[in-house]
């Protein structure tokens, strides 16, 4: 078999929801890095007996510099967020000798789907307005046909 060549490729795009309040911490240099976990959904239909299943799974997400400050500042538990990234791996030792492994997502991009600002705790969703005291409280009966 000859030897091929393959390019480089490590992207990764989940959809999810943040499965607790956000981490924001910063290195001795003074970079932010804020890191977060999230729980993604997987819907298949089981062929043994035809049903619908529904698996979850939970990834660990680091963002780093202005990114992670911004997002601290708005991004909560329950925040449903798209993240786009690359998979790393660490490893390190435990304090009793243990030799542990983590893959994790470094995050290029991750933007906040929520319409709710979390700074002022006002929905973004406009408001229904309340009829005028007196006033028709539907317009529809102005309508002369």
């Amino acid at each position: 078999m000859a030897d091929i060549r393959l390019g480089y490729l490590n992207n990764v795009a989940l959809l999810g929801r943040v499965t607790m309040d956000p981490d924001l911490r910063y290195t001795p240099k003074g970079t932010a890095v804020l890191g977060f976990r999230i729980a993604c959904n997987r819907r298949y239909r089981d062929r043994a007996s035809d049903e619908w299943k529904e698996d979850t799974y939970y990834f660990d997400i680091n963002v780093w510099a202005q990114q992670a400050e911004r997002l601290g500042e708005t991004m909560k538990k329950g925040s449903a967020v798209l993240v786009e990234g690359e998979l790393r791996s660490r490893t390190w030792e435990t304090q009793s000798g243990d030799k542990r492994k983590a893959v994790e997502i470094h995050a290029r991009r991750v933007q906040v789907l929520d319409k709710y600002d979390y700074r002022s705790g006002d929905s973004q969703e406009p408001k229904e307005e309340k009829p005028a005291e007196g006033g028709p409280s539907d317009q529809l009966d102005d309508i002369p046909f």
